[in-house]
């Protein structure tokens, strides 16, 4: 296959690709009616169980018992506020070696994060925020007792002994405590604990049972937020930004905020909570390019996941677990580990299973995973990842040699017959029947097979497309440099320079090969680099730069190659 094929072939396979990307984003499949949870929950609240009507607007979690467990009756916990997030409340600012955190009084949210080694997307000078709570946006960490009237829930309003902590040097742990009011006798703490160098935060209730009964706590823990797409995301580069559930029965499924607005998801249906959508496996997150926030419950904890619409421009993701029953006098605790960083793979894998899906390599992935890790490897060799880009541009090249040899020999031996080709179209003219007969005893007589190329291409292009994902979704290439005026290889170059070198070697590339027969042919492949190369202008520097580093080794090979053909054909055949 010549490079005028080459480049048509590229153009369809990968924007068909990307029309499958897009398809498979928009058509999510729905969730299993097991999973349920309610609209609405308070703030909502988790309607994991999804359950009874409390107050107006708001679709109560139904709680079970440590009866409703062994199939009894499942009691209804008591109706709480519907409204998302509460006003008001004092402001907490927690500093670790690697987070900044404000937490409210009110209700106890975490109403910003920020990640001190990690940069603004479009403000470099800045850190990262992943949550954050004004007028613009709102993407918040919220939690709460439910079960028994008086349990604090995300309205309730605590007390903390300072408003500014911070892990001191030689500390390995931050611990936060907020007290809520006592109620018939039952104490309630809620405890935050930061771990130096971790980006966990584990969420714990410390429950007092002072009262003559026994009490059965339920928690609920949630991520809300809005819709905007986060700051710097690209119509040229969609990623997905929204609700994300793992369960042990339908692994990893995400849930498109259009799919909540339609209530296209089963368990966004109020309904009875059923003891047997209890598991013992899963979590709950939000994701967003290149960061995740994710409730991870413990193993062996009783939870439920649900996702919904909580109100016209808020959505919620969370579980809800089931407590220890605690006697009268005794004392009970329910904690559930928050992670709220960037998506490393490493990371990810060893903090709750099937945490590392959240890295979106597309439909290839079963290609990407090994070219990400054989990228990784070449970083730790040359400590710079545009230095492992073209390292694992020269393996690809090499691992495909044999089948691109091939197909530049076909191109070689087409641009030894072009002069005959031109001929045939001198003698037949407008005939295209004659002619294409005469073409196709040509390659039988010289031994020239035009398809030859195709299987070298075939081939390559889910290596490419792989590639691309590798180096949109992960999060260690972003802001990471190359040299000069390249300083973050996951955005576009910003002079647009690898762009035009990369529309420059596929002008030379087209002129290693022969010229079409056909003159309109001829002029739109002459154009067609340029035209071509303009879409490079909108994909990560480090995905241009593979294509430049295969351009400049592909053009390297044909020469040779063509070099040795027409030596070949120039040399006056033996008597």
């Amino acid at each position: 296959m010549d490079t005028q094929r080459l480049i048509l072939f590229f153009v369809f396979v990968f924007s068909t690709f990307m029309l499958i990307e897009g398809y498979q984003r928009d058509q999510k499949p729905q969730a299993p009616a097991a999973q349920t949870a309610a609209k609405g929950v308070p703030g909502g609240t988790p309607g994991a169980t999804e359950g009874v009507k409390g107050e107006k607007g708001a679709g109560v979690p139904s709680a079970p018992s440590v009866g409703a467990l062994a199939g009894a009756a499942v009691p209804a916990a008591p109706g709480v506020p519907s409204a998302a997030i509460a006003p008001g409340g004092e402001i907490i600012k927690v500093e670790t070696d690697v987070l900044l955190a404000q937490i409210s009084t009110k209700g106890g949210d975490i109403r910003r994060l920020e990640f001190k080694q990690h940069k603004g997307t479009l403000d470099k000078s800045k850190k990262f925020v992943l949550f954050q709570s004004n007028s613009e946006n709102t993407y918040i960490a919220q939690s709460g007792l439910i079960g028994q009237a008086g349990l604090p829930n995300h309205h309730a309003v605590y007390t903390v002994s300072s408003r500014e902590f911070a892990l001191k040097s030689g500390e390995k742990q931050l611990e936060v405590r907020l007290a809520a009011p006592e109620a018939d006798g039952v104490k309630v703490e809620q405890v935050y604990r930061f771990t130096r160098g971790s980006y966990v935060i584990d969420m714990t209730y410390e429950v007092t049972n002072g009262s003559d009964k026994p009490l059965q706590p339920f928690g609920y823990f949630q991520l809300v937020r809005d819709r905007k797409p986060p700051e710097g995301d690209s119509a040229m580069l969609p990623t997905y930004t929204g609700p994300a559930l793992y369960s042990k029965t339908k692994k990893f499924q995400k849930y498109a905020f259009d799919d909540l607005d339609k209530e296209k998801v089963a368990f966004c249906k109020d309904r009875v909570s059923d003891p047997r959508d209890l598991q013992d496996e899963g979590w709950a997150s939000v994701i967003q390019h290149y960061f995740v926030s994710a409730f991870l419950p413990k193993d062996k904890t009783q939870r439920e996941l649900y996702a919904c619409k909580v109100d016209n421009h808020l959505y919620a993701a969370g579980v809800k677990v089931v407590g220890t029953a605690i006697a009268p006098g005794q004392k009970g605790s329910l904690s559930v580990p928050l992670y709220a960083g960037p998506q490393d793979t490493k990371t990810l894998e060893g903090l709750a299973p099937g945490l590392d899906l959240v890295v979106d390599f597309g439909i290839l992935t079963v290609i990407a995973v090994p070219l990400f890790m054989v990228l990784t490897w070449m970083h730790g060799l040359s400590g710079n990842w545009g230095i492992a880009i073209i390292l694992l541009t020269v393996l690809i090249k090499a691992a495909f040699y044999p089948l691109q040899a091939a197909s530049y020999k076909a191109m070689a031996k087409m641009k030894v017959i072009a002069p005959k080709m031109q001929q045939l179209k001198e003698r037949y003219g407008d005939d295209r029947q004659r002619m294409q007969k005469a073409m196709m005893e040509l390659y039988q007589k010289e031994k020239v097979n035009p398809m030859a190329g195709c299987l070298p291409i075939l081939v390559q292009m889910p290596v490419f497309i792989a590639l691309y994902w590798v180096i949109l979704a992960a999060v260690e290439l972003r802001h990471a440099p190359f040299y000069g005026w390249i300083t973050d290889l996951s955005a576009i170059d910003p002079w647009y320079i690898l762009p035009v070198l990369m529309g420059a070697s596929m002008i030379i590339q087209t002129r290693l090969n022969p010229e079409p027969p056909d003159p309109i042919q001829a002029k739109v492949m002459k154009i067609m680099p340029i035209a071509f190369s303009i879409f490079f202008f909108f994909f990560p520097a480090g995905l241009v730069l593979y294509w430049l580093v295969n351009n400049i080794l592909s053009i390297w090979q044909q020469w040779y190659i063509n070099n040795q053909i027409e030596g070949a054909s120039a040399k006056p055949a033996k008597s």
